[in-house]
């Protein structure tokens, strides 16, 4: 009888999971490596690609002059920015967040070929540009950026600059796996969701702990040359497809239904 990923979630609600530190970073590190000088060529395109674009809508917009005088570090500051301006922001944030979402679960998907010494292309990163995967990524990431920016919001209000950043990471951790369950568990958004967090926290120490060094990982491409962060980024990717594998596993070939 094959486990679903279902069965594996009753499973850990019921009787938690063990996690080792170590072989879950032995893991994503050893995945990396045959990631890493691909997606990271893969993301610096798309980057660019993606600011080029950008660039071109602003332009077409709104005049040279503008762009440059809105552009100034200065008017860029939350509290220099009308209401208008600052929901015209939030709005476009949240919608390119969204965008970008598949293109994430693309890299995750590069990392599960890359375990099994399967070919990836360009075309990998964006398999999930499609039906009904789109879907339940665009709901899911916008469900938790609205409510990420709404807490972010009630605090800045408050004006505890701590907190927001406790808020934040809090967040990012406890929808670690929710991609990947989108992806691979196949389950709906809200249910990715749930699913996530409960995982989290039957093993919130150890998961923040690689969440912690896998940031660290990725920054450490500042070091030198500001470039080298693109080649270190897909670490995480591989990071959330060990963290994944170990806890839930696959039983079947990712097949949303």
């Amino acid at each position: 009888m094959i486990r679903t990923t279902q069965d594996r979630i009753e499973e850990i609600k019921k009787n938690g999971y063990t996690l080792d530190f170590g072989n879950v970073f032995n893991h994503a590190f050893e995945n990396y490596k045959k990631i890493a000088l691909y997606g990271g060529l893969v993301f610096f395109v798309f980057m660019i690609l993606m600011s080029i674009f950008a660039i071109v809508v602003l332009f077409s917009i709104f005049d040279a002059k503008t762009v440059l005088e809105k552009l100034k570090p200065e008017n860029l500051k939350p509290e220099n920015l009308s209401l208008n301006s600052m929901l015209i922001f939030s709005g476009v944030s949240l919608l390119i967040t969204c965008l970008l979402s598949p293109f994430s679960a693309g890299l995750i998907k590069m990392a599960y070929c890359a375990e099994r010494d399967e070919e990836f292309h360009v075309s990998t990163m964006f398999e999930y540009y499609k039906a009904p995967y789109f879907k339940e990524l665009f709901i899911a990431t916008f469900l938790v950026t609205i409510v990420s920016s709404i807490l972010s919001a009630v605090i800045n209000y408050a004006q505890i600059p701590v907190l927001e950043f406790v808020v934040s990471i809090t967040i990012g951790l406890f929808t670690i796996l929710m991609i990947p369950l989108i992806i691979f568990g196949k389950l709906k958004a809200v249910e990715a969701i749930q699913a996530s967090i409960l995982i989290v926290s039957k093993q919130p120490i150890v998961i923040l702990g690689l969440f912690v060094v896998g940031i660290i990982a990725v920054l450490v491409g500042l070091i030198g040359c500001c470039i080298g962060i693109v080649f270190t980024i897909p670490f995480m990717y591989s990071l959330y497809y060990a963290i994944y594998s170990e806890i839930i596993g696959f039983e079947s070939e990712p097949e949303f239904e």
